[in-house]
């Protein structure tokens, strides 16, 4: 979009890429685009796929050969109740405005095969009835799933083993221990749970672990890939001397 940091204005593209075939330092292998996030439709994906073929057509008229053509990512996910169309369609729709050419096309479907394959475990620490609000206070945090405060982000959360027929619910906001006003990783949600239940918070395969941090001192947790029947530990929990092992103090 006309108003994000990242990208060359298309106006600007074509005569940026002659200069740089101009030049002899430099070798153009390809072009790229990326027009957004989670989009639910193929329609604007495919859209974008003819404009670019617009460009590279003129490009070649011009003498400027290019090797791969990169479509971007942005196919959406279910989080909530979104109706998004298969990858298939993305594909299909893509390669057929690409029509039959020499380049390599690339896509980058990140979140539509990890998003919903990544599942963030926590256990109930404390269940604190509130006068406005209650809250079910766990031992995962901001600092484990960030998307909830930094973008609104909603995540189903759902009880790992279910609750006895006729187990009392009750609307609560799931929050971490951390010192922030924000950390919470789901608002409103209606829930039967009790001290030391395990929750699921789901779609979290998609900036998860990777934009988890150390805040407030918290070692990162450990993740574990499933696959069938079998649990495997892929990367063990920080431990709190791993924080501070690379601190020195000076003199």
């Amino acid at each position: 979009m006309r108003e994000t940091k990242f990208g060359v204005a298309h106006a600007d593209a074509e005569r940026l890429y002659r200069r740089a075939a101009a030049v002899p330092e430099l070798e153009v292998v390809g072009i790229g685009c990326h027009i957004g996030s989670l989009l639910n439709e193929a329609a604007p994906y495919v859209a974008a796929a003819q404009r670019l073929v617009e460009m590279v057509d003129r490009l070649e008229s011009a003498g400027v050969r290019l090797r791969h053509i990169d479509v971007g990512g942005g196919i959406g996910i279910r989080y909530k109740d979104e109706a998004t169309q298969p990858i298939e369609a993305f594909v299909r729709g893509t390669l057929a405005a690409l029509g039959r050419r020499p380049q390599t096309v690339v896509f980058d479907p990140g979140r539509s095969i990890v998003g919903n394959a990544g599942v963030l475990l926590t256990r109930v620490e404390y269940v604190k009835p509130g006068v406005a609000r209650n809250f079910l206070v766990v031992d995962a945090a901001m600092n484990d799933l960030i998307r909830p405060p930094l973008y609104g982000a909603w995540h189903d959360v759902r009880p790992v083993r279910e609750m006895e027929a006729g187990a009392a619910a009750a609307v609560y906001d799931v929050v971490g221990p951390v010192c922030e006003s924000a950390d919470f990783l789901a608002k409103e949600r209606r829930l039967a749970a009790r001290e030391g239940d395990l929750l699921a918070v789901l779609s979290a395969g998609a900036y998860g672990m990777v934009m988890s941090s150390n805040y407030n001192s918290r070692p990162r947790a450990a993740e574990i890939l499933v696959a069938g029947g079998e649990a495997r530990l892929v990367r063990r929990r920080e431990s709190v001397e791993e924080l501070f092992a690379a601190e020195r103090t000076p003199g």
